[in-house]
């Protein structure tokens, strides 16, 4: 992939597809900028907006929160949340992505991300040249449609998924470890229809409020809550993997033991039946 070293200033817009060719996700810009200048915006962006920092820091300003981006950090902003950013050392370089389409709601969903998200990771991830890889890409594969680009954005959602480590109020290291050892466990155990609160509580050596208290502060829901989340994921991997399967043998497969509780818990989260999720996608 090519290095971020001696950046040059490059924007590159992608031609939205036709109706005639739909696309889940829709990539609209991505460049590099190795001078980023200030920019506010009080409505906020109409789409995704992925902010990266190549060298040097900048602060970003957003919901009341403050937010300084170091290299090896990056902040995905959700559409129209107002913002505003600036450099914060003598040159700022940044890489940045922005897209959309139908389907960029529930994928950055069934990978839990629900809210505008601070990242980091370490200096050997891919992450932080994969967007010039992209540019590169894009550039010499002559990618009419924009299907390379769609592509490439969601192994981008994938790859920060799982090498970027989410930064909130919970804090160090440690409770972020053992957090990732339940998602683990419950990656490993969706299937098993006889799984309740006592069983999720018993996975790790922290009483079960502590446990709720740091999974509200990272994604927002209680533990269990979060495990019907990793079981209606898994269902919408197999909705659209496996047209073969009925609706009701998924529901068997993602331990709901009862297709009808299945079909209203699916819709409750995902805002269709599961069979509609099906066509659209």
């Amino acid at each position: 992939m090519p290095d971020l070293d001696g950046l040059k200033p490059h924007r590159r817009f992608v031609p939205s597809p036709s109706e005639n060719h739909p696309l889940p996700l829709l990539v609209e810009s991505l460049g590099l900028n190795p001078d980023q200048e200030a920019i506010t915006r009080p409505d906020g962006y109409h789409v995704y907006h992925w902010l990266q920092t190549a060298s040097g820091e900048g602060v970003i300003h957003f919901e009341d929160q403050t937010v300084r981006l170091p290299a090896g950090t990056g902040l995905l902003l959700f559409p129209n949340v107002p913002h505003s950013y600036s450099a914060a050392s003598e040159i700022w370089e940044t890489v940045y992505l922005t897209f959309g389409g139908p389907a960029a709601d529930s994928i950055l969903g069934t990978l839990h991300i629900r809210q505008t998200a601070f990242f980091r990771w370490d200096a050997l991830s891919p992450i932080h040249s994969y967007i010039a890889g992209m540019l590169g890409r894009l550039e010499s594969s002559g990618d009419v449609f924009g299907h390379d680009v769609s592509s490439d954005c969601y192994r981008f959602l994938l790859m920060l998924s799982r090498y970027g480590s989410p930064t909130s109020t919970a804090g160090s290291s440690g409770n972020i470890a053992r957090v990732r050892i339940m998602i683990e466990w419950m990656e490993g155990n969706y299937s098993n229809p006889d799984i309740g609160l006592k069983d999720i509580a018993e996975v790790l050596p922290l009483s079960v409020r502590r446990l709720n208290d740091l999974f509200r502060e990272l994604f927002g829901l209680s533990p269990y809550a979060y495990f019907i989340q990793v079981r209606i994921g898994k269902a919408k991997e197999l909705l659209v993997s496996s047209p073969e399967l009925t609706v009701r043998r998924i529901a068997e497969q993602v331990g709901f033991r009862d297709a009808s509780h299945f079909v209203a818990t699916f819709h409750k989260h995902v805002g269709m039946p599961p069979e509609q999720f099906r066509k659209l996608h």
